[in-house]
């Protein structure tokens, strides 16, 4: 059984489910296969593991994405936890501008997300003491970091709390609107 990597509704956005086998000990995973992507359309080079736990439910951090010179793909997991994962297409002239993809990522069903450079992401997590884990292309560089507002009705996000229930940090809460975005990605320019 190998790694299945299946395109989303933005097919650039792509579901990928490793095998896991289990027995009485417990699992065996190979959760990073970079053959494997690259068969399934994903020629990454990652640089740098993140992981950041959240204590409860309902924690929403982003919508966030980095601009060049240190723009991110990521390929996000959830080890402890489960969360409901979001990537919006920011790239002008792409068909789906301003359409976002969400699907469930848990430490139960093992699937993880790839978001391409292009892509703000966010997630909101749904079960108390989430852990996610996930590789990026480039390096965190805080000078061209940026924010999307998370509740922002242009981009008819069905959030699975209430705007006014979610936890976020500050920053996420004052983040402006898409309409606002003023360093959009250029279909031709994204080589990544």
């Amino acid at each position: 059984m190998a790694l299945r990597v299946e395109p989303l509704s933005i097919p650039e956005v792509k579901l990928i489910t490793p095998p896991i086998f289990r027995d009485a000990r417990g699992f065996f995973s190979e959760i990073y296969n970079a053959s494997a992507l690259s068969s399934g359309g994903i020629d990454a080079k990652f640089v740098q593991d993140n992981q950041s736990l959240s204590r409860a439910k309902g924690v929403i951090r982003g919508l966030h994405y980095q601009v060049e010179p240190h723009a991110q793909g990521k390929l996000v997991r959830v080890v402890r936890g489960a969360i409901f994962d979001v990537a919006v297409d920011i790239r002008k002239g792409s068909p789906h501008y301003g359409q976002h993809v969400a699907v469930t990522l848990s430490a139960e069903n093992w699937s993880q997300l790839w978001i391409p450079v292009g892509f703000a992401h966010g997630f909101c997590t749904l079960e108390p003491d989430t852990e996610v884990i996930y590789k990026v292309t480039d390096y965190y560089a805080p000078k061209s970091e940026r924010g999307i507002a998370f509740d922002d009705p242009a981009l008819g996000i069905a959030w699975p709390v209430a705007s006014n229930e979610a936890t976020l940090s500050e920053k996420d809460r004052n983040n402006p609107p898409l309409a606002e975005l003023a360093e959009p990605f250029l279909v031709r320019e994204i080589s990544r």
